[in-house]
């Protein structure tokens, strides 16, 4: 292999959202990485899924297939 152009390969310390650190290796470039979200609190994996309607993208698009489906019904009159 060739010198230099490999990155650091190290050990480092990652913190889960409930708190738990373990160590494993990285090319990571800090010393500690912390979590945001892990398969202890994301929805998937916990199965408490919520269904989020940011900014009315449920109403628009049952807008828009009402929309399609009153031109539709008046295509096939």
């Amino acid at each position: 292999m060739k010198k230099g152009i490999h990155p650091a390969y190290k050990t480092i310390d990652v913190v889960q959202t409930d708190g738990t650190i373990f160590q494993t290796r990285s090319c990571y470039k800090g010393e500690r990485m912390v979590l945001e979200i892990d398969s202890k609190s994301h929805p998937f994996f916990t199965g408490k899924n919520m269904l989020l309607d940011t900014a009315g993208r449920v109403d628009r698009f049952k807008k828009r297939f009402e929309k399609t489906q009153a031109i539709k019904d008046k295509s096939k009159k």
